[in-house]
This record gives structure tokens, sequence and C-alpha cells, in this order.
């Protein structure tokens, strides 16, 4: 596969799904064979990136390719990867709604069956750190767990993870139209309870085993 042109074509899909605007948000994919990570480049338009602007690393922040400088949130990224390792695609990106809960420190609850199946675990706000810091990578990480393949960046938007780019996009969608459905329900003042444990459990067994051909 070729990595860096993935990286791209990611970047001018998140950009047109609405899901950031000009240069925010960042994207990286990891290569299990290698282990090498390749990444956005940092404050570059996703519209005039190619795939020379690619940086590739390791998972110690060593660069091996590339002559541009990496997203700010690389060390974010390569901590997801050590704590996560069935972990190979991460994307931060800035949907309005997701953030709105980011910015009021408030966590998404799994209220529909979509991110009951998706999201693994309720998709928790991390405490606030400055960009590109070591402290918001430990908080993304903290807020993630182990189940959850998405998080909050209090005031900054969201980490979504998968094991494949298109997986990271699907927990991007599901959490965005979730985020959506909730504050929906707030504004009307009514209370929204969560699914129980027992069904998330049954829904996440199900597309498991039970969801989609067999192979």
């Amino acid at each position: 596969m070729n990595f860096k042109k993935l990286i791209v074509d990611s970047g001018l899909r998140m950009l047109n799904s609405g899901y950031t605007i000009e240069t925010w948000g960042n994207i990286s994919y990891r290569d299990k064979e290698t282990n090498l990570v390749y990444l956005t480049p940092s404050g570059m338009d996703y519209s005039t990136i190619i795939e020379d602007d690619v940086v590739v690393c390791d998972l110690d922040g060593n660069i091996v390719e590339g002559t541009r400088i990496p997203t700010i949130e690389t060390g974010l990224h390569l901590a997801v990867y050590k704590a996560r390792p069935e972990v190979n695609a991460i994307l931060h990106t800035h949907p309005i709604y997701s953030t709105v809960f980011s910015c009021m420190g408030k966590d998404v609850p799994l209220i529909i069956d979509e991110a009951a199946q998706t999201l693994g675990d309720v998709c928790r706000t991390a405490e606030y750190a400055l960009p590109g810091s070591p402290q918001l990578a430990e908080n993304c990480v903290k807020a993630l767990g182990q189940r959850a393949t998405s998080c909050l960046l209090k005031a900054h938007g969201a980490v979504c993870v998968g094991d494949t780019m298109e997986a990271a996009f699907k927990v991007s969608r599901v959490l965005e139209i979730t985020a959506q459905i909730y504050q929906m329900i707030l504004a009307t003042g009514c209370n929204c309870p969560e699914l129980s444990q027992e069904d998330i459990q049954a829904m996440q067994e199900f597309v498991k085993t039970k969801y989609g051909q067999r192979k």
C-alpha cells in the first residue's frame, strides 16, 4: 500500500467532510509491518499537500523520511500508537458538534446503537493542555483508555482511531452524529439516558459475530 497517498487522500477527505477547516487537525497511519508512522506536515493546506510532503518517523519520533516539519501533534499520535497497539490510523478532527462538548468539558455518552457498535466506550473529554504538549498527549491516552475509539480534547476537537483509515473515518462520522443528536436532545430540556452496559455489550458482540456478510 502507498501510505503517503493514503495520507494525502485522507487529508482531502477530512477537509471535504467538513470535519476541519484550513490547516487544522492532523492525520497519521502506522505501517504495522515496519512500525513506521506516516504523518501530515505541520500547517499545510490539505488541498495542496502532495506525497513528498508526508513525513515518516519511527515510534520514538525519529524522522526517517521527508523534509517537512511534521504535525505539532506528532507526540500525541505516537503516544496513542504505543498505548494501543491495535490502532493503525488516527484522525484529529475539528467537527462542530463534537467540539461543542469538548469546550464544555462534557463527555458524549453512548445513546444510540451506532455509537455502541462503533465508539467502544463513552467518548470522554481529556483535561486541557496546550496543543503539541507532552501533557496533551498523556491526557489524550488517558481519555481513550483501552476500549474507546474516540475522545475529545478540551476546547480542541476530537481524536478518532481505528485499525484502518476507513475505520477511523467511520468513528469520526458516528461520533459527530451522536454529538449532534445528544446536543439536540439536551436543547429540549429532556434527560437522555445512556444505553445499558448489557445492551452495549450485546451490540458490540453482534457487530463482531453476526453483522454483515459471512466471509
